[in-house]
């Protein structure tokens, strides 16, 4: 979609509310050329970087032992 510069102002929320629930960009020119472009917010998600905790953390040889009580409580034999 592309509007001129004064019904941009005009119509400015309209636009954003327009833009918020399409995602279409909107291109606003003056005397018919394109001067700038109105576009739904999208936040820059950083990519993840595997083994940032390397040499941070450790995981120690009984990690996969359950404590009896606990796997008492798991099979519904708690308290």
């Amino acid at each position: 979609m592309a509007v001129s510069i004064y019904e941009a102002k005009t119509h400015f929320s309209q636009l954003i509310a327009q833009v918020e629930a399409t995602g279409e960009e909107v291109v606003i020119r003056r005397h018919n050329v394109p001067v700038a472009k109105l576009v739904p917010f999208r936040p820059v998600v950083a990519d993840r970087v595997l083994g940032g905790w390397e040499g941070q953390v450790a995981i120690h040889d009984d990690f996969d032992e359950l404590p009896s009580a606990m796997v008492d409580a798991f099979a519904g034999n708690g308290p």
